[in-house]
Order: C-alpha cells, then sequence, then structure tokens
C-alpha cells in the first residue's frame, strides 16, 4: 500500500447527510473508509466493463429440482466450463429446491457468458451474477 494523501472535497450539505446516513447503515467506522470502498468498486466495475481482464464472479441459482433434467442440464454446463468455475455449493432449500452457488473465474467476458447461459436454462427460478475481482490491483 502507498503513502496515504489527505484530500478535501465540496458536497452539498443534503447529499453529505445522506451519505452520512449510508455509512451509519453499512457500519464504516468513517468516510474515508466508504470513499475508499465507492472508489474500489467503481474500479472493479470497470474492470468488468473493459470485457478481457482477469476477474472473478459468484452465479447464484435457484432451481426446482423436481423440473425434468434441469439438474443434469446444470451439471452438463458446468462441466463445459471446469476450468473456469473453480467451486460451486449445492444446498437444498426445501423439499422441491435449490440453491447453487458457482464461483467463477476468467476474463469478465468470458464469465458474464457462462452466468448468462447458466442463468437462461429452462427451469431456472431465479439467477444472478455478483461481479468482484481478484483484488490483486485494490490496495
Amino acid at each position: 500500500m502507498g503513502d496515504t494523501i489527505r484530500f478535501g472535497i465540496s458536497i452539498d450539505d443534503k447529499l453529505l447527510k445522506s451519505f452520512d446516513h449510508l455509512i451509519e447503515e453499512k457500519g464504516y467506522l468513517n468516510r474515508s473508509e466508504a470513499i475508499r470502498d465507492l472508489i474500489r468498486a467503481s474500479l472493479v466495475e470497470l474492470k468488468w466493463e473493459k470485457g478481457d481482464e482477469e476477474t472473478v464472479g459468484t452465479v447464484t441459482l435457484v432451481y426446482n429440482h423436481h423440473v425434468r433434467d434441469l439438474a443434469d442440464k446444470l451439471t452438463e454446463q458446468q462441466h463445459a466450463y471446469h476450468d473456469q468455475i473453480v467451486s460451486s455449493l449445492h444446498v437444498h432449500l426445501d423439499a422441491h429446491n435449490c440453491l447453487e452457488v458457482l464461483v467463477v473465474r476468467g476474463r469478465a467476458s468470458e464469465v458474464k457468458k457462462i452466468a448468462d447461459e447458466l442463468i437462461g436454462v429452462k427451469g431456472v427460478k431465479h439467477g444472478k451474477l455478483v461481479m468482484t475481482t481478484t483484488g490483486e490491483e485494490l490496495h
């Protein structure tokens, strides 16, 4: 980590009050840490938008395992991307529904493609990709 630099910003008091409320809700210790977190989030999002850099994400799927051949289709797709899907978690939510969380690593465009394919499988009730980073470039 580099040297810490202090700087000032100008901000409307209404916006600052809203920001302070957000800081309190999220449990930040101070404004500086909240601002650093916002900057990191923007940098991660920019990295994802470029599409060609190494990234990490989680794909969350909820589905009814009684839907014909659905579990087999999801497993088949996961095996097709065995180099990019580095881990999976399977949870039985109730007698019918399952939750799967997959950790996917690769170029951002590739991770998005894999997530879209899995979420698009007929019978998946809900799916979501959460983007993040390998963390190497963030301090």
